[in-house]
Formats: C-alpha cells, structure tokens, sequence
C-alpha cells in the first residue's frame, strides 16, 4: 500500500486513544446482534424463506417474512423491505407520495433535506410530478443555532397550517450539511410533540445511516414511519439493492398502495432471490455497522491530528456511520477520494472525477470501489464540488480494510 510508517504510527495512536469509544461501539454491536438474533429465531427463518419467486410474487412467504421480521427488528407494527425499491431517495419518495394528498402540508422539522429530494419536493407547477405539482405544500423549520430540533419553531408552524399539515419529516443524518447528527432518542420525543398538537400528522424520519448505531431506532420510539436503503447501514454489505418502510400498519399499508397500486398492495412482488441477502444483510448489520462507526472515528482522528476541521469530533457519541472533514479546496476532495479509491477492493486503479449526478445541484466527486455498486456501508467518500469542499467519509465493510483507505487518504494529500 505504500503508506508512510507516521501514518501507520499515527493510527496506532489513535486506536489507542479511541479505545473507550471502540469498547461503546462494540458492546453496542452485541446488544443489537442479540435483538436480531432472537427476531429469526421467533420468526424460525429457515432455508425455505429464501426460494426465490417470480411473476406477481403471490404467496412468497419469505419475503412477507422478511417484512415481519424487519418490523419486529426495528420495534414497527408492519414493514416492507423490497428490492423493487432502488434507493433510499426512491423509498422515501414512496413514503412522502404515500401519506400526502393535494392541499396537504408537509414539514421538514429538520431543515432543508439532502440534495436528491429538492427535485421530488419541487415547486408548484414545476410540471414533473413533484409533490409541489400535485398541490402539497412545502414548509421546513431549521435547526436551532445548537443543531437541536426547534420545538418552539415546530409548534408554530403546525398551529399556522392547522389541519392541513399531513405529515412532519425528520432527517436523522446531516447529508452534504456540516449540522449534526440527530439520536433517535430526541426524534423520537419530537413525534411525541407534534402527535400531542396534531392528530392528523404523520411523522416520517429518513433513518438512512442511522440504523444499528444505537440499542433503539426511531420506530420504536413514536415515528410513524421510518425508511432507509438496504445498500446503507440496514443492509450489513449483503443485500444487492433495495430499501425498506416500518411503522404503523395504516403508513405501511399506503406506501403498499404506491409501491405497486391500490387493491394490490404489498401481496405482490417477486422476490428473484433476494431474500436471502436481505436477511443475511440484517444478520451481518450490527457487526458491520460497528466496523463503519469505528472507522469513522479512526478518520475523525487522523484528520483532526493533520489540521483539518472534523465533524463530529474523534470520540464524540456518533448516531450515524458519516465522518465529514472540511478540505478547503476542489483539489484537495478531488484527491482525498482519489486516495479512498486507490485503496477500494474494487476498481481501485480508477480515478475520481467530479461529475453531473442525477438529483444534486453541484457536480459531485465519488470515491466507491464497492462490490455493490454506490453500496455506502462499503468504504465510500463523496462531496459536492462547493465551499468548503467537504468530504463525507462512510462505511467500511472490515474495519481492517476501511482503516488502510483512511490512511491512504491523508498520504494522498500530502
């Protein structure tokens, strides 16, 4: 790998260094390896869950398995996991088209959401079938100056838009933001607070890097839905693609509805196959997930150590797997992820190059020599070609290999 000895010397300080912050990440590993264990063995996943289905998908009992199984796991009354859902924008589109009708009010609690969701919001009579197109109303309520949820803020806005608030959306990551990450503890008291003022709302969180980094996820705390990509954190490296929805059963039963169409709901769906990596992927996803925060601690560290400006901090209590490191210039991201790549298991010989990406405004660079094709539970990192060319750094499918990425990164710079 042609790493300079102060660099792996530097990483051994910081393993040391980390040792209480590891020694968390791990016991948190066991608790939900335990709770997914005892999920199959209620459920008594078996070889027979994993025949694989074709045409309508009607009576595969392993993927309406699956869906069981992955509510129980993530305390929900209902849930779909599908591989017909191609990512996580795509399954929280299915989710917010789901639950809103024209003149409804949907509230970002969280501030403006990532970059791909501007274009599935929209604007009124943008003509592309947005939200907006379809006569809802879009709203957003920023984080306080701390990064808090603003309650007061979010009080006022629900009593502004009365009844015609349908559903209040929670971003549990920062996205290509430098704000922080959100515990699902204080999102959960957040659904609380809206459901108090309002009976109409429901409350929706985009839980994608957030999964398995805490003994809870927001679902089992009062969200009414929850969504992610089987490519992130839920899918533990194994799934190939696919996303899931888990909540109440009303949330679960419309976004059945907009997955294929009214009166066929979740019934239908070949499985192909695929459920056998689904389901290994959630076996894996504690273990791997624990590897991914590991990781990210090790960058924070490192890239702190070499005078750059890291968010969140090394040690600081994480809630999901990105480590963001402000770079200062296109160069220096253009190189960093050029040295994530160089290190990758896959593709390792290409070079990063800032592009136009479906759904994002700036062009972006991308560094993923993943198995799984943009799968950011892999080691990956990507940034928007912007002030002040951040890097977000996430994943790691082995610790091992994730931390001779990061190591190879800072050599890159230099």
């Amino acid at each position: 790998m042609n790493i300079p000895n102060d660099i792996r010397a530097a990483a051994e300080r910081a393993e040391a260094a980390l040792a209480p912050a590891f020694s968390e990440i791990e016991k948190n590993a066991r608790i939900c390896t335990e709770r997914v264990l005892d999920v199959f063995h209620e459920f008594r996943v078996s070889e027979s869950m994993f025949a694989a289905s074709t045409g309508y998908g009607i009576g595969d009992t392993g993927r309406d398995a699956a869906d069981a199984i992955v509510a129980r796991i993530f305390g929900a009354e209902a849930a779909l996991c599908r591989h017909q859902l191609v990512s996580g924008t795509h399954t929280i589109s299915v989710a917010l088209y789901a639950m809103l009708r024209p003149g409804d009010v949907l509230i970002y609690a969280t501030g403006t959401p990532y970059d791909t969701l501007h274009q599935v919001i929209g604007t009124p009579g943008d003509g592309t079938g947005s939200l907006c197109d379809f006569g809802v109303t879009y709203d957003e309520v920023p984080l306080s100056a701390s990064g808090d949820i603003d309650l007061a803020a979010l009080a006022g806005a629900l009593e502004r838009y009365g009844d015609r608030v349908r559903v209040v959306a929670f971003q549990r990551s920062k996205g290509y933001a430098s704000r922080r990450t959100l515990s699902a503890g204080e999102i959960g008291e957040a659904c609380r607070f809206v459901k108090e003022r309002s009976k109409r709302a429901f409350t929706f969180v985009d839980n994608c890097y957030g999964e398995f980094t805490g003994e809870v996820e927001p679902s089992a705390l009062g969200a009414d839905l929850i969504a992610g990509s089987l490519i992130k954190n839920a899918g533990g490296g194994m799934a190939d693609t696919g996303g899931y929805l888990a909540g109440t059963a009303r949330a679960i039963e419309l976004c059945g509805a907009r997955l294929t169409c009214p009166g066929v709901g979740a019934e239908t769906g070949a499985s192909l196959g695929q459920t056998r990596n689904i389901l290994k992927g959630f076996f894996y996803a504690p273990h791997t997930v624990a590897e991914a925060l590991k990781s990210a601690h090790l960058a924070a560290y490192l890239f702190a150590e070499a005078g750059y400006h890291v968010h969140p901090a090394a040690g600081e209590r994480r809630h999901d797997i990105i480590q963001a490191i402000d770079l200062g210039s296109p160069e220096t991201l253009v190189r960093f992820c050029g040295g994530i790549q160089a290190a990758s298991p896959v593709d390792a010989f290409a070079a990063p190059t800032p592009g136009e990406q479906g759904g994002y405004a700036d062009k972006v660079v991308m560094a993923a020599g993943t198995f799984v094709a943009g799968a950011s539970i892999e080691l990956s990192a990507d940034g928007p070609m912007r002030e002040p060319y951040t890097v977000f750094v996430q994943g790691g499918l082995t610790y091992e290999s994730a931390r001779l990425g990061i190591m190879n990164a800072l050599n890159a710079l230099r």
